[in-house]
């Protein structure tokens, strides 16, 4: 099948899409499909470029481009959904969060109201025609039935060099790698080891546009010989990290999906997340695989000192995330199935 797949380009920003892009294609190449990747230059802001956005995408035909035959569009991100397809499949991996569930009535700028108008009303008619709809996990198909009524099918896949992580004997820390965000809530962790009584440390990989912000609040709340904030780091050496983790904390918000739930799994560390933390729901199973507390500075403090007072029971939990994750037999065969399925 000669396969054209679509996403977003935005320069120098990296994260967990950029591996479920690359990861996607090749799983369709290896699966002996003929495949394109088409990235449509997107930006976040002003509103009237993402307007821009949306109309360039529906005025793309991608049937026979220069003449030759395309047997199926499948798209990633919005707004490459709007591409013109008569096989057009569509795995969503979230929508335009800024007017969907980060949308605040209150502080919304006219022009931000205004666009969440027109975004909602082009999801609705392209998610709307296309042959197949897949979400990236329940959580996002959740938002889609809220949001516009539409149903989709949760879709799980491996993250990157799944073969590779391992399990070590654990070290007293706990590893958060992600990028440097609000919304992944980096701050709850430091606001926690303010309150912690034990000597278990807290180390955050990444890098990212709160990293500033995030280690002023580590100096202020005197937590320097707790909190480590590395910045960027290899794959080799976030696996390295994950190894001998105690466990893996992830208190993020409303998560699409989260790798890194999966990487802590296959790394056999527990997961410490939020109760509010959406895709990560999916998977931690509260004091079986992981733990699942509210997001609160002082329950996550609470959290962490009884992992340090109980290294076997974290071990033990570890050991039955990596076994779940195995249960769950997440794979890319089954999502090229998915995704190539007659329509």
């Amino acid at each position: 099948m000669r396969i054209v797949v679509t996403a977003n380009l935005v320069p120098f920003i990296h994260g967990g899409a950029t591996h479920h892009v690359a990861g996607v294609v090749r799983a369709l190449e290896q699966a002996g499909h003929e495949v394109e990747l088409l990235r449509l230059p997107f930006r976040f802001s002003p509103e009237k470029d993402i307007v821009r956005a949306m109309e360039h995408a529906t005025s793309l035909d991608l049937t026979r481009p220069n003449g030759i035959a395309v047997d199926r569009v499948i798209s990633l991100q919005f707004p490459g959904y709007g591409i013109v397809h008569p096989q057009h499949v569509v795995w969503v991996m979230h929508q335009h969060r800024a007017v969907y569930e980060l949308y605040d009535e209150r502080s919304a700028t006219p022009a931000l109201k205004e666009l969440r108008e027109r975004v909602i009303a082009f999801d609705n008619d392209t998610l709307g025609r296309a042959n197949r709809v897949f979400a990236n996990s329940r959580r996002v198909a959740e938002r889609l039935q809220q949001f516009n009524g539409i149903d989709a099918a949760p879709l799980y896949h491996p993250p990157a060099q799944a073969d590779a992580f391992r399990c070590e004997d654990a070290l007293p820390y706990v590893f958060f790698p992600s990028r440097l965000e609000s919304l992944k809530r980096q701050s709850l962790l430091i606001d926690a080891a303010r309150l912690m009584r034990s000597p278990l440390k807290i180390v955050l990989a990444g890098d990212g546009g709160q990293r500033d912000a995030l280690a002023a609040q580590i100096r202020r709340n005197g937590v320097d010989d707790r909190v480590a904030l590395l910045g960027h780091i290899t794959e080799a050496e976030k696996r390295a990290f994950y190894a001998r983790a105690t466990a893996v904390a992830f208190p993020a918000f409303d998560e699409d999906y989260g790798y890194i739930t999966l990487e802590a799994m296959l790394s056999a560390k527990p997961v410490v997340t939020c109760t509010d933390s959406g895709g990560p729901l999916e998977f931690v199973r509260h004091d079986e695989t992981g733990w699942i507390e509210e997001p609160d500075a002082e329950a996550l403090a609470a959290r962490l000192d009884w992992l340090a007072e109980h290294p076997r029971e974290a071990a033990e939990a570890g050991r039955r995330a990596r076994h779940a994750y195995r249960a769950a037999n997440v794979s890319w065969r089954d999502v090229v199935d998915a995704l190539t399925q007659p329509v």
